[in-house]
């Protein structure tokens, strides 16, 4: 057998035709996988999984997930000791997790085992051939001659040592020709145990590692109708699971599970290398295929398919995480926040422009509550949700609006951003403001105005954070408030449709 090197105007191509190396039978093999995310949702860069012209360029470790292989195979082992060699592993293995077991003989020991990638290349294979006879083609006008020698130095070209003694250094060559694949390389990443077994024969047996390189996330796609009145409305919720595979290893027809929840896990030392972009997204499942099934797993949640799916490698596979339900009641929630954020210091605030705002916006939710009278009732794993809304012209789904959500347990309360209001705005003055540094007191007083331009009555949350010191009173108001946490208040207000309302308070700081 050779191996073939060629380089003409320094182009390299690798031909390799060489006995397939010694590795254990296999039969029947069953591949499961899990696969743990530490994404935030939506927060996936494109170009980890999708193609893009000219190629990206992706960084498999910086993937934020990761995965537990198992894979089962029936193995004709010897009596005693033998080498087994797995050449059907990730790239991006943790060595220290992988694990071997013979699950039909529990004598079966294994002395030692290592991951070899140590992956042929051109310059390995020079490399290796060091004091070694080679080949070289070399193109000298129309035709091509040969040298054979000992190549002495792979280091800006090619030196030869013919048999005569004579030297030749070899820049423009065609092709390298190797006698056969030095011991030391291999073709892909190989795991390698050193076994001893009481007797010969079949035994099934299982092989457990970590991955790196993949990931999964969810996707909620969401279509909004209108309520009754500009304050509710109906949702239909759809959900799919996207998985991104670039760990360097195919699993096909395996037995995939999801953990949802925030699984701790020490931090791995950054090692950066480049991957070419992968494979468009596969295709959905077939209709009336058997889903994702859901259990209580310690403090996570594990989804199961209820079939076999393949993960190739460089590549984003999408499945349904459950079946669309429709006319979830949600709630359409107006927030008006016009204070300006500020932090508490040492001291209080006493700058007087702290209570001037010039902010407008009045921002949009729709809220709803995950749970079975709703028509849910199901933990939501984090990730995109996305609302959209159908315009009457063209029955066409048009975005309205776009968050991301947080591990979400049954029977908690799911609340969406969308954007802000158009046709409601807020105005927030200060209308007073007295302080007394040496009495330690501050006295404001402020007026919120909301504008409602629609035809439809609103409601309204003003919310007003207290920012100025973590002691304060409210001396006076226009009407009830909610205490929401230690320094922001809120007060509910309905505009009526084409006109305003007010809220004013006056606040009291002491220190």
């Amino acid at each position: 057998m050779q191996q073939l090197i060629g380089a003409g105007s320094r182009r390299v191509a690798l031909l390799v035709a060489v006995a397939a190396l010694a590795g254990a039978a296999r039969a029947e093999e069953q591949t499961a996988i899990t696969i743990y995310s530490s994404a935030r949702p939506g927060a996936i860069p494109p170009e980890l999984y999708r193609p893009l012209p000219g190629g990206v360029v992706a960084n498999a470790r910086s993937v934020p997930g990761y995965a537990v292989v198992r894979q089962d195979r029936s193995l004709q082992l010897p009596q005693g000791r033998s080498t087994l060699r797995f050449t059907d592993v990730a790239a991006l293995i943790d060595p220290t997790t992988v694990t071997f077991a013979s699950l039909t003989e529990p004598r079966t020991l294994v002395l030692q085992q290592s991951f070899q990638f140590d992956l042929v290349s051109i310059d390995k294979l020079l490399l290796k051939y060091i004091d070694k006879p080679v080949v070289v083609e070399r193109i000298s006008g129309p035709q091509a001659t040969s040298v054979s020698g000992t190549l002495l130095s792979a280091s800006d070209g090619l030196v030869l040592r013919a048999q005569d003694g004579s030297i030749h250094a070899l820049h423009d060559y065609s092709q390298v020709s190797f006698p056969a694949l030095p011991g030391g390389l291999d073709t892909r990443p190989t795991l390698v145990w050193d076994v001893i077994s009481p007797r010969a024969g079949e035994q099934r047996t299982r092989v457990t590692y970590q991955t790196g390189g993949i990931t999964w996330w969810a996707d909620y796609n969401a279509l909004f109708r209108d309520g009754s009145d500009a304050n509710s409305g109906l949702l239909d919720l759809s959900a799919w699971v996207s998985i991104v595979n670039l760990s360097g290893q195919s699993y096909a027809d395996a037995v995939l599970k999801l953990i949802a929840g925030d699984v701790n896990r020490l931090p791995e030392p950054t090692v950066l290398f480049a991957r070419r972009a992968f494979e468009a997204p596969a295709p959905a499942a077939e209709a009336g295929a058997a889903g994702f099934s859901e259990q209580p797993f310690f403090e996570y949640h594990l989804y199961t398919l209820g079939r076999r799916a393949s993960l190739p490698n460089d590549s984003t596979q999408q499945l349904e995480l459950f079946e669309p339900v429709h006319q979830i009641p949600v709630q359409k929630l107006l927030v008006y926040a016009g204070a300006p954020q500020a932090t508490f210091g040492p001291r209080p605030l006493l700058e007087r422009e702290l209570g001037v705002s010039g902010n407008t916006k009045v921002a949009v939710y729709l809220q709803f509550r995950n749970d079975a009278k709703g028509g849910l009732g199901l933990p939501l794993p984090s990730g995109r949700i996305r609302v959209s809304k159908l315009d009457p012209a063209d029955q066409s789904a048009e975005l309205i609006g776009e968050d991301r959500l947080d591990h979400t347990p049954k029977g908690e309360l799911v609340r969406v951003r969308m954007g802000d209001a158009f046709d409601v705005v807020g105005e927030r003055h200060q209308l007073d403001f007295a302080a007394d540094n040496r009495a330690r007191w501050i006295e404001e007083e402020i007026e919120i105005r909301l504008h409602n331009h629609k035809d439809q009555a609103v409601n309204v949350q003003v919310r007003e954070a207290l920012n100025r010191w973590s002691n304060w009173r409210i001396l006076s108001q226009s009407q009830a408030y909610e205490k929401l946490d230690a320094h922001t208040i809120a007060f509910a207000v309905t505009v009526p449709k084409q006109g305003e309302a007010a809220v004013r308070y006056r606040v009291r700081y002491t220190w």
